[in-house]
């Protein structure tokens, strides 16, 4: 009778680290480093510790962030499963670094949206976004600041007043001017929308 347990693999098989800041997929999409390290990687047998496994089979994850692997061990020849994730992580002002988390972009984002028509599948949606932008630079460790930087942008789509209660806080609006230069900003833009939409139906 085969025994089946779930593992939890913190590193990616084929992600080397060049750098303390940015890691490279061995095979990447789009823009990719000119260089690549072929790196294997094993995993110890939970169940004898045996110091490698075969993988046979495959499966990846249906929003593409992870892939599930099943591995059998040929010394025991018990099969248990592995979870394969690109790191990301957040270093925080203190200096300490924790993993990304969706939760709490959309803890962060919930108070500017109270009293507004966002609803908890706006601020999921949201703090996806947040991630795919994050994860598109392929960089593997980032500033907390960084993070609020690339919620503006979802934040200000989604709702402008939640908008400007986040930058107000973010990024330290000391005074009516800095409310005023921002809401002056979002009018500017609202006027040159509006001219774009008037020159396109010309």
């Amino acid at each position: 009778m085969t025994t089946s347990v779930s593992v939890s693999r913190r590193r990616l098989v084929g992600y080397v680290r060049r750098s303390r800041r940015r890691a490279y997929p061995c095979e990447c999409r789009g823009a990719v480093a000119s260089e690549h390290v072929q790196m294997e990687a094993t995993v110890h047998c939970p169940f004898c510790r045996h110091a490698d496994s075969r993988v046979v089979d495959s499966r990846t994850s249906d929003d593409g962030a992870s892939i599930r692997r099943r591995r059998q061990c040929p010394a025991c020849s018990r099969r248990f499963t592995t979870l394969e994730t690109a790191s990301l992580s957040v270093v925080k002002r203190s200096g300490v670094t924790e993993p990304f988390s969706r939760e709490k972009v959309v803890n962060g984002v919930r108070k500017a949206c109270q009293g507004r028509p966002v609803s908890e599948d706006d601020l999921a949606l949201l703090a996806q976004r947040v991630e795919e932008s994050v994860r598109a630079t392929g960089i593997a460790e980032l500033d907390a600041y960084e993070i609020g930087l690339t919620i503006l942008g979802p934040l200000r789509e989604l709702d402008e007043v939640a908008y400007l209660r986040f930058a107000s806080v973010y990024q330290a609006f000391d005074s009516l001017e800095d409310f005023e230069a921002a809401i002056n900003l979002l009018r500017a833009e609202h006027e040159q929308n509006d001219r774009d939409a008037a020159s396109s139906q010309d």
